[in-house]
């Protein structure tokens, strides 16, 4: 009767501690899954942060974006209404706003001395040119205002890249000389800054419908402008579109 009881309360003992034993491991498995469940909680309310701040800085991006491309619009319009009824036949592009002047009427050919008629095409055309450039409502936008020399592809390009070169340089001095009595000094000072002058040689040639070279447009000086950070904006409107 002993030993049976013995027996007993041994049985009774090695239960209590296997029960004892898988109570404890299931607290634990429940430890853990409560650990990885606040976890991974914690991961996607991050990860959920992280998309929202993402959403807002390419909504402000955009919105920037946006309002530079606006800008852009208007500024194109804004030299459109300036030069329309005007003698000077100025043709604006629609979506780069550049301005080419003929070559033929600034220069002899070859040369990169300003005639008569280019000095005169040029006291009526850069007034009204840096006036709306430098006009309030987008002056702070403007950062450069490029004068670009080109050449046909007649010649060799290292002599019409150093002709080119000249005639924009030539066409900037005249436009910031105040002796030629273009622009105010005060207007000088206000855009000196902002104006450089570049050759191109024939490497931009003008195209007709056939895609053959039109020599007579090739040959020209052309005048544009570029808005603060724009290559940013250009590879924002990269991402934002992919």
């Amino acid at each position: 009767m002993r030993n049976k009881h013995k027996r007993e309360e041994e049985e009774t003992s090695y239960w209590l501690s296997y029960s004892d034993m898988m109570a404890a491991l299931l607290l634990i498995f429940i430890l853990i899954i409560s650990f990885t469940i606040l976890q991974s909680t914690s991961q996607y309310e991050e990860k959920q942060a992280e998309l929202v701040q993402q959403q807002e800085v390419i909504k402000e991006q955009q919105e920037q974006l946006d309002k530079l491309i606006g800008i852009r619009k208007e500024l194109i319009e804004a030299l459109k209404e300036e030069f329309d009824g005007t003698d000077m036949s100025i043709n604006v592009d629609e979506k780069t706003g550049s301005i080419a002047l003929d070559s033929s009427i600034l220069f002899d050919s070859g040369q990169a001395v300003l005639k008569q008629s280019g000095e005169s095409l040029l006291k009526k055309f850069i007034p009204k040119y840096i006036g709306v450039l430098t006009n309030k409502q987008f002056k702070e936008y403007v950062s450069e205002i490029i004068i670009e020399g080109h050449t046909d592809s007649e010649g060799d390009y290292l002599y019409n890249l150093e002709l080119s070169q000249k005639r924009a340089l030539s066409v900037s001095s005249y436009c910031l000389n105040a002796k030629s009595a273009v622009l105010s000094e005060s207007k000088i000072k206000g855009v000196r800054d902002m104006i450089t002058a570049n050759g191109k040689s024939f490497s931009n040639p003008v195209l007709d419908k056939d895609g053959k070279e039109d020599r007579n447009a090739s040959r020209r000086v052309e005048f544009l402008f570029r808005l603060k950070d724009e290559d940013m904006i250009n590879q924002m409107s990269d991402v934002l579109s992919e």
